[in-house]
């Protein structure tokens, strides 16, 4: 059982800065990817950014520019630094883990707002 433990989110101002953790575990191997989808009121969950294990990185355009995603093999972690935030970030944030299958985390809660 893997599980996908996310942390960092809050509510911020525009043009502010907050970074987003998500810690894995359990019977973890062979990672495709791991990264981070969101999902705002009445919208449709989508992908913000993700990160191979080679290290291959993949953007919304949307936040390309603002966001980074980076990633601890040896920890199995991730993370994503989101720098001028806008109300339109603000969504539930989830952190995912792709394998053979794919996990996700509960979700932590981004809010910008002035």
């Amino acid at each position: 059982q893997v599980q996908l433990v996310e942390s960092g989110g809050g509510s911020v101002q525009p043009g502010g800065s907050l970074s987003l953790s998500c810690a894995a575990s359990g019977s973890i191997s062979s990672i495709y990817a791991m990264g981070w989808y969101r999902q705002a009121p009445g919208k449709q969950r989508e992908l913000v950014a993700s990160i191979t294990g080679g290290d291959k990185t993949n953007y919304a355009d949307s936040v390309k520019g603002r966001f980074t995603i980076s990633r601890d093999n040896p920890k199995n972690m991730v993370y994503l630094q989101m720098n001028s935030l806008k109300p339109e970030d603000t969504a539930v944030y989830y952190c995912y883990l792709a394998t053979w299958k794919t996990y996700w985390g509960q979700g932590t809660q981004v809010t910008v707002s002035s």
